[in-house]
């Protein structure tokens, strides 16, 4: 069901794109709009990842460099059946983490420096579980295309303002018209994206729970990243807020509420999925409230863990 909402939303968001080219250029402009589509997607698909880990100064590291994470994100990749994605560290207070790739065989994760002060070892890996069920359900590629044709109908409906507007022959749509198109067009696409993103970050909290076995261990990742990330601003993300909806949690203000203005789920939402998720898997999930209360020991993502649980894949 969440992936049918998904390709709902993504052939509506691919319509109203298709529609807005049809609106200001008749048939001629809905083929062209097709063409252009295509062209800034086929960008993206190749480059995107690179843009993306760019803007954030993320630095790639491997297992010298970073002895604990990059072995960490190799257990949890092999649960997952998945290769081996790049790792990346990002010197930024606020802890969040995302992926980004074309597929899986070009796939990267990403993560700040904040995170990894803030969350204990079973906590950092319920976080690598859910991006890398990103990475596995392919999410990456999906918001690169939402986020790509969202901007595109943003583009479409600016071009209308200048030059679809003076008439309402051929197919023009007028003055009137095109004003209300350059309002509720992009309102409408950052809409639909913005549901894109909340559907799949509830399907990725699933899939991060059922690689890594510990439900509550994710849960209490995301109310401490949530808590923090409200204080703690994420410069780079505040200068490119449309990459927002990559974070784990919303960078940009920590949303409370699951509406329709959001980029992310509502965190006691998600918890409370991921609390029923554990009742669900039993003896597995119970085991992670053991593994969500090691923190107040004091063990940190860069040691080993001393939950007696032992069963995740960084057991």
């Amino acid at each position: 069901m969440s992936n049918f909402r998904t390709a709902i939303l993504l052939a509506a968001l691919t319509a109203l794109f298709m529609g807005i080219g049809f609106l200001i250029g008749g048939q001629m402009g809905m083929i062209a709009a097709f063409f252009i589509a295509g062209a800034m997607n086929l960008f993206a698909y190749w480059n995107s990842d690179k843009m993306v880990l760019s803007m954030y100064g993320a630095r790639e590291v491997d297992e010298r460099s970073a002895p604990e994470l990059y072995p960490l994100v190799r257990q949890i990749a092999a649960a997952a059946s998945v290769p081996m994605p790049r790792v990346y560290v990002m010197e930024n207070p606020q802890p969040n983490a995302f992926a980004t790739g074309r597929n899986p065989e070009h796939a990267a994760v990403a993560v700040t420096t904040g995170l990894m002060q803030t969350v204990n070892n079973e906590e950092l890996a319920g976080v690598l579980a859910h991006e890398i069920g990103h990475i596995k359900n392919r999410d990456t590629l999906l918001m690169t295309l939402t986020a790509t044709i969202a901007g595109a109908v943003s583009m479409l409906a600016n071009f209308g303002y200048f030059f679809g507007g003076r008439s309402n022959n051929n197919g023009n749509v007028g003055m009137i018209g095109t004003l209300l198109l350059v309002i509720l067009g992009p309102l409408a696409a950052g809409l639909v994206q913005m549901a894109i993103s909340r559907t799949r970050e509830y399907e990725a909290d699933r899939a991060g729970a059922e690689i890594s076995k510990r439900p509550l261990a994710l849960a209490s990742a995301l109310k401490k990243i949530a808590s923090v990330a409200e204080h703690v601003p994420n410069l780079p993300a505040e200068r490119n807020p449309a990459s927002a909806h990559l974070f784990i949690v919303n960078p940009l203000s920590g949303a409370r509420m699951d509406n329709l203005f959001s980029t992310h789920p509502n965190v006691e939402n998600r918890v409370a999925r991921l609390n029923e998720m554990a009742r669900d898997m039993g003896d597995a999930g119970a085991a992670a409230s053991t593994a969500a209360s090691v923190s107040a020991s004091g063990s940190g993502p860069w040691s080993p863990s001393r939950s007696s649980a032992g069963r995740g894949p960084w057991g």
